[in-house]
């Protein structure tokens, strides 16, 4: 089965109407007007009574709007000159990226002697259909690894499974519905043995799991373990824990789901 793959954008902020600013604006507004109105009067009483004058200050004025607009061309030129850079950086940093991938996948494939599976996809184990996990972590990366998460929900019945993980996903990466109707939102921690989930990688996920997520189950799943500070902060809003040792169990059968542990969990 395939895996969606959705990004979440960032939610625009939407502008309320100010009475207090739309006053001032007015009120501005009328000054400058007012401001003008004397500028035409007194510019044109100017012509009336010294023409030689007012025809100096005329050209001054066009030579200053010439510099000005010619000045305002090469800093627009500068602008779209430096927007060019950004973009060619964008572009060769995206052609290292899928250079590295192509490396490491051909790597894994001389290593293994067959050809890995692209991530999200699944593998055949003992006759059956199961997710990479952490049987062979080397041929495993964080995208391939939200990915196996997904199967997994996926092979525990649950419904409209998606991964939405990327930039501005604000802490989501898989986002299902389990098999009772309750919305799921797991956010993957692909991290090594010795690299324990902290406070603040729980806190962050906190804050938006059930206010912007909306979840009914929210669980932070982890290819290593969790620190005292974050099992404490996950007890005391809700978060459900899974562990390297919980997340294998789950992988071959013999533990709980996320959402069957929040059941049990008190």
């Amino acid at each position: 089965m395939t895996i969606p793959v959705r990004r979440i954008r960032r939610a625009e902020r939407r502008s309320r109407f100010d009475l207090r600013s739309t006053t001032m604006f007015f009120v501005l507004l009328a000054i400058i007007l007012c401001v003008l109105a004397f500028v035409a009067r007194t510019a044109a009483s100017m012509v009336e009574r010294r023409p030689l004058w007012a025809a100096v200050l005329t050209v001054l004025g066009v030579a200053a709007a010439l510099q000005f607009r010619s000045g305002r061309r090469r800093f627009s030129a500068w602008r779209y000159a430096r927007r060019a850079a950004r973009a060619l950086e964008e572009a060769a940093d995206t052609a290292s990226d899928s250079l590295r991938a192509a490396e490491d996948a051909e790597a894994c494939t001389t290593g293994a002697g067959a050809p890995v599976e692209p991530s999200g996809s699944t593998v055949t184990v003992a006759g059956s259909t199961a997710p990479l996990l952490a049987a062979d972590r080397a041929e495993l990366d964080p995208d391939g690894f939200e990915h196996a998460v997904a199967e997994l929900c996926v092979r525990s019945d649950c419904r409209d499974v998606e991964v939405v993980g990327g930039a501005g996903d604000l802490g989501a990466d898989v986002v299902a519905v389990t098999p009772d109707g309750r919305r799921v939102v797991i956010q993957c921690k692909y991290y090594a043995d010795g690299n324990k989930v902290g406070s603040q990688d729980m806190q962050r996920f906190g804050g938006t799991c059930f206010t912007i997520h909306e979840a009914d189950v929210a669980a932070v799943v982890t290819t290593s373990d969790f620190t005292e500070p974050a099992l404490e902060y996950a007890r005391q809003c809700g978060i459900v824990c899974v562990n390297g040792d919980d997340l294998r169990a789950w992988h071959l059968g013999t533990g709980h789901s996320p959402w069957h542990l929040a059941d049990i969990e008190p």
